[in-house]
């Protein structure tokens, strides 16, 4: 059950990546690029993101760790709204988990993710933002194979802070 699951969602990851691609970070100023990122919350108490942007569209893809058992890899379609310096922005992804207990099965989660965030460009080449990440499971395999628990399927508001830099 976990292999066609884990095949649809890296296809759909694929899928999406081949799309925005040509979209290379949105920065202070239009046009194309990359931002590097590193921040706090969201899908990780500490992470590392690399962000393509074309103008006003964004694709980001971040990794992290809630205590190096597990790894979180997220993947997120954006849009930029106004403004040159300070852009609120919102978007849609998802947010694919695994954890490996010691004495237990890999559990896995893939969960729905649409940040709303302020990104603010304070120097040039420079941006510090911050977004509230609406996030509703959609899957899970969890690491007790006894435990069958359905999702509660409610909406989980996260808060994010971060850094990025635009070589």
């Amino acid at each position: 059950m976990a292999a066609p699951i884990t095949r649809a969602v890296g296809a759909a990851a694929l899928a999406l990546t081949l799309v925005v691609t040509p979209l290379t970070a949105q920065g202070a100023r239009a046009g194309d690029g990359v931002r590097f990122s590193v921040f706090s919350g969201g899908i990780s108490p500490i992470g590392f993101a690399i962000e393509f942007f074309r103008n006003t569209h964004a694709l980001e893809i971040g990794v992290g760790t809630w205590s190096f058992d597990e790894l979180a890899i997220s993947t997120v379609y954006k849009k930029y709204i106004g403004g040159d310096t300070a852009r609120p922005f919102a978007g849609a992804g998802l947010w694919v988990t695994t954890v490996s207990p010691p004495e237990e099965r890999r559990g896995y989660a893939v969960v729905l993710r649409a940040p709303i965030g302020l990104d603010w460009s304070f120097i040039e080449n420079h941006s510090i933002g911050t977004a509230l990440n609406l996030n509703r499971g959609l899957w899970v395999r969890r690491s007790n194979p006894e435990d069958d628990s359905p999702l509660n399927g409610r909406i989980v508001p996260l808060p994010e802070l971060y850094y990025r830099y635009t070589p």
